[in-house]
Parts: C-alpha cells; structure tokens; sequence
C-alpha cells in the first residue's frame, strides 16, 4: 500500500495549485484519504478529507472555500485543489488514508510530501 504526493511549487499569495495523490497497492476504500501539512516548526495539521467514493468532504475552517478535494473516479488518485493560496498555507502537504475527520490508520505511514510555498 502507498500513497505518493505531489504537484506541489511555489507560487504567490492568491494563486492556485493543484496537488495529487496516487494510491498504489490495495485500495481500502471503506476510508478516505485525509490530506495533512506541516509548515516549518509547526505540528502536522489535519486540512481536508474526501470519501473514497468523492461522495464526502472534510475541510478544516482555514481552508473552507478555498480547498477542493476530490477522487478521480478514474484513477487511484485523489486531488487538493488549492485556490487563493495564502502565505500560511505553506507546508509540506501529505496525504494518508483517514477517516472523514482526519484519523489515521495503521494501513499506511507518512510519506516523502510535497512542498507548497505561497509567497506574499
């Protein structure tokens, strides 16, 4: 089971950017997958969930009406898409399987990230 991160870059305040996730392995599609940051100095935060079916979505309320999650019905792969990027939103943003209110569990562990930097 993996789950690889990335789109992340650098962009300035108020842009967008569009992050992904690709899952790898067996799909546990009784979860979601929770998308986390961690900026510099700071704890690992929760940011936005969606069901695996993209049916449900979790945003915290820093990111609410900016952040979109969704599944790619597709694909294995789940987006953040990023809009009116503000300068605390820089972090390296990661992605795990999670329930809709951001627990984790014992299917995956934390992977390499993506950097985003949003510069004011």
């Amino acid at each position: 089971v993996q789950l690889v991160e990335s789109g992340g870059g650098s962009v300035q305040a108020g842009g967008s950017l569009r992050l992904s996730c690709a899952a790898s392995g067996r799909i546990y599609s009784a979860y979601g997958i929770g998308w986390f940051r961690q900026a510099p100095g700071k704890e690992r935060e929760y940011v936005a969930a969606v069901s695996w079916s993209g049916d449900s979505t979790y945003y915290v309320d820093s990111v609410k009406g900016r952040f979109i999650a969704s599944r790619d019905n597709a694909k294995t792969t789940v987006y953040l898409q990023m809009n009116n990027l503000r300068p605390e939103d820089t972090a390296v943003y990661y992605c795990r399987y999670s329930t809709l209110s951001g627990r984790l569990t014992d299917i995956d562990s934390w992977g390499q990230g993506t950097q985003v930097t949003v510069s004011s």
